[in-house]
């Protein structure tokens, strides 16, 4: 399992991190550049003209504060405005720039992503700064981008080239980028199927004052083999999900049922790229593990299992184009696709705010189906196997990419109810 990347050397921090960004498609082999300052204000940066897909932690160049460069390669021909950041802004401390697709497509119709499309972005980004286009590399650059962020923005789209951000630490600064990137996919994708609707500040401050409720911690905490392989598959599939981008550093839950009502889940507040099997929170008796905060959606899970002996794991995440449906408020039809349909059956969508635990909605912890949107939120995934679970959510998000990307060649014709009593007949639905 992976460690927390902040106890790293910088230069190993920067390798794990630009690997997950060209990894998951957010950069090119010559693009983006990483930098962290550390303690003695010695820059480490990602070098110019190396190849991003096979970095390693030789590669890194360290600019010392006096300007003395150490290392085999050159900086980052970037290096310019990341310095500018440091200057006007010591209270950040490392700083990415990339070329992920859905923010370059924001800085090329000179447009910022308004983060108010799902409930943690806007605490997570902050309002987005805009710099004008400058010549890549230049000190005019660095100015209009240090200007930006010495008026309080942490993030910023760069005119007509990319964006670039910044963090108390490299793990802050990445789900910062991450969730920005998110969000602007999401609402591309629902601009292709309808019209993106967004949270109020309201109806944020209203998620953000959920708070996770506290329930009593155990005196004592056993840890039998069952409990421990739970752990370990909990931790595989979260990696696996942010791998493949089906949950981000900033929003993810995944709990397994392990004896009667009693469970295990994914803590909050831990980055879910770096989660590992310590970080799980056991839940027995309706108390949670000594020392530990489990995720503020604990309730929610404890709920669902209580009142569905058949559901043994869950997921609630966000995914892109399962997110696209659930912004613009429009119906996921699994019945154009007679797998999917066997698989989900029908996807239902229920208004922001009915997950509240205050006004929590009978649907999502009685009447539990497969796959359940909750508008500008997540979406809820439930199973019996975790790995069933996550094959659902796979098929899920594959699906809703497909509407997508069709809905460019016209309208989507279902399958007739005829068709679907077939399959209901056919498989035993």
């Amino acid at each position: 399992m992976s460690k927390k990347i902040n106890l790293a050397h910088p230069r190993d921090q920067i390798i794990t991190i630009i690997s997950r960004i060209y990894k998951r498609g957010m950069t090119t082999t010559s693009g983006g550049n990483i930098s962290i300052i550390d303690n003695d204000d010695n820059i480490w940066v990602t070098p110019s003209a190396v190849d991003k897909g096979s970095l390693r932690p030789s590669d890194i160049v360290c600019v010392k504060k006096d300007g003395t460069v150490i290392g085999r390669h050159k900086p980052s021909s970037e290096f310019p405005f990341h310095k500018a950041i440091y200057e006007v802004r010591p209270d950040i401390k490392s700083v990415i720039h990339a070329h992920p697709p859905a923010l370059v497509s924001f800085s090329i119709v000179h447009k910022t992503p308004n983060t108010n499309i799902i409930s943690q972005a806007k605490r997570i980004c902050g309002s987005i700064g805009y710099a004008k286009y400058k010549l890549p590399g230049s000190k005019e650059l660095g100015k209009v981008i240090a200007n930006e962020f010495k008026k309080g923005y942490n993030a910023i789209i760069m005119e007509n080239h990319g964006t670039v951000l910044g963090g108390s630490d490299l793990t802050e600064a990445f789900e910062r980028f991450e969730t920005l990137e998110f969000c602007a996919r999401t609402i591309i994708y629902g601009s292709q199927i309808g019209t993106p609707n967004y949270l109020t500040d309201d109806q944020i401050s209203e998620f953000e004052a959920q708070a996770p409720s506290i329930i009593p911690e155990m005196k004592e905490t056993e840890y039998p083999p069952d409990e421990k392989e739970k752990r370990l598959e909990i931790c595989k599939i979260v990696q696996r999900s942010c791998q493949q981008g089906l949950m981000i550093s900033s929003y993810g839950t995944v709990s397994m049922r392990w004896r009667n009502n009693d469970f295990l889940i994914t803590p909050t507040d831990v980055n879910r790229w770096d989660m590992n099997i310590d970080d799980i929170v056991q839940i027995k008796n309706s108390k949670r593990e000594k020392g530990k905060t489990p995720s503020r959606a604990t309730w929610l899970h404890q709920e669902i299992y209580k009142r569905n002996p058949n559901i043994n794991s869950i997921i609630l995440t966000q995914s892109p184009y399962l997110m696209s449906f659930g912004i613009t408020k429009t119906y996921l039809n699994v019945r154009t696709i007679p797998e999917s349909w066997i698989f989900l059956q029908d996807v239902p969508s229920l208004p922001y705010g009915s997950h509240f635990k205050a006004n929590i909605d009978s649907n999502i912890v009685e009447n539990c189906t497969k796959v359940l949107i909750i508008e500008n939120d997540s979406v809820i995934i439930t199973g019996d196997k975790l790995l069933q679970t996550f094959d659902y959510l796979e098929v899920a998000e594959f699906t809703a990419k497909s509407l997508v990307i069709g809905n460019s060649l016209g309208s989507m014709i279902p399958i007739n109810n005829s068709q679907v009593e077939d399959l209901r007949k056919k498989f035993l639905i």
